[in-house]
């Protein structure tokens, strides 16, 4: 029996660990989904405290002009308001992260598996020794 529950045990923590991995999995969607809103929509600045009519900003993927720098060029209040180091560092700060989830996740799923398929050969032995005999 003990060592039953060791295999019990064993894949109590495997699907403890796939489960932290699909933890991180959705900590790293979000990051994704963070860094969509930050480049796919438009949104407004103050120009001032309180300003009652902000500026109207594209999207900084999206425009219907050549460039969503062009702002730059032309002293706007959108420049720097979203920038791209910003997106850009929520998208690596998630590459980290999807790769820990990816890893454990696969691990514990993997270890759930040879589990089974342990259990699985441990029974056809068992049930072939006495056909031998």
């Amino acid at each position: 029996m003990r060592s039953r529950d060791f295999d019990l045990d064993f894949r109590d923590r495997a699907r403890r660990t796939s489960q932290w991995g699909l933890g991180l999995l959705g900590v790293a969607a979000l990051l994704w989904a963070w860094c969509a809103v930050l480049l796919l929509t438009s949104y407004e600045v103050d120009r001032k405290p309180d300003d009652k009519h902000p500026a109207q900003c594209e999207s900084r993927l999206l425009t219907d002009r050549s460039t969503a720098n062009q702002g730059v060029a032309r002293g706007s209040w959108c420049q720097s308001e979203r920038d791209w180091p910003e997106a850009l560092a929520v998208l690596g700060l998630s590459l980290p992260v999807s790769i820990a989830g990816v890893a454990l996740f696969t691990t514990g799923i993997v270890s759930r598996r040879m589990s089974a398929h342990s259990q699985a050969m441990r029974e056809l032995d068992r049930l072939a020794e006495p056909a031998d005999a």
